[in-house]
């Protein structure tokens, strides 16, 4: 997969050599080409922002800037046929933003399936919307928010999305079942967060394992994993909870949901 990420502050970037996604570098799976925005503003001070139009706080990233950025990171293949490869097609276009549709495990594992992806930046008030309006005439163009709050900028944004995708790829994680397990995999877990996890030794400092996980029994410890992630989506993500499928949920499921006083959608779960 390639990736590239236009950014003014590029050196954000530097957590991407390191760990499961910095060995995805170095193996190859992963291209990554970050790009200085800065390279395409051509007055002395290398601007890239001015005043919003109608008033208001702030400034806006300067349309001709990105034009010219984005341009040169697509090459002459910017005008293909959105969706081919990356060898001579044209990539998915990401831009964080808090106005944009929720980042998601699906969306990630929706964008782990694309050849190239390229991240565009924006800072201080976002970038002129007549970048997106262009562009998606020609690239698949996602506005994208990781959560229901402000950034200085959209490289947190990008680091972040970068890493729940990277590690989706094929090798990339040295269990395939870790990414299989995870929170919000698809599947019978697709509403549940993970349940606790423990390690040697069995005691420490009075807090014992759970004796369920040293039995040996897998179906025990199955079952025991599932109603400790019911029971933690409950307590933590209720909202999450309350979409669980009823017809997903075993006898086992609705006992427990019921012990703890919970509905899911518009049945009482004890029905």
């Amino acid at each position: 997969m390639r990736l590239d990420i236009v950014s003014i502050f590029p050196e954000y970037f530097a957590p991407l050599d390191v760990s499961l996604i910095g060995k995805a570098r170095e193996r190859g799976t992963l291209d990554v080409r970050v790009h200085q925005l800065r390279d395409w503003a051509h007055d002395v001070h290398r601007t890239v922002d001015d005043t919003p139009y109608g008033g208001g706080p702030g400034m806006v990233m300067k349309p001709e800037v990105w034009g010219e950025a984005i341009d040169t990171v697509c090459g002459t293949a910017v005008g293909a046929v959105a969706g081919t490869a990356a060898g001579g097609g044209s990539p998915r276009m990401i831009v964080p933003t808090p106005s944009g549709r929720p980042f998601s495990q699906e969306l990630a594992q929706e964008l782990a399936e694309e050849p190239w992806l390229l991240f565009a930046c924006g800072r201080y008030e976002g970038i002129d919307s007549r970048v997106m309006e262009e562009y998606s005439s020609r690239l698949r163009v996602d506005e994208v928010s990781i959560g229901d709050y402000v950034l200085a900028g959209g490289e947190v944004a990008v680091l972040v999305m970068v890493e729940a995708i990277g590690r989706l790829l094929p090798g990339v994680l040295g269990n395939a079942q870790s990414a299989v397990d995870d929170s919000f995999a698809p599947g019978s877990m697709r509403n549940l967060v993970e349940g606790p996890v423990y390690t040697k030794p069995p005691v420490w400092r009075g807090h014992e394992v759970p004796a369920v996980l040293l039995s040996g029994h897998h179906g025990n410890v199955a079952r025991w994993r599932r109603d400790e992630a019911i029971r933690r989506t409950v307590r933590n993500r209720p909202e999450l909870a309350a979409e669980l499928d009823p017809e997903t949920l075993d006898k086992r499921d609705r006992k427990l949901l019921e012990e703890l006083s919970f509905r899911v959608g518009q049945k009482d779960v004890a029905n």
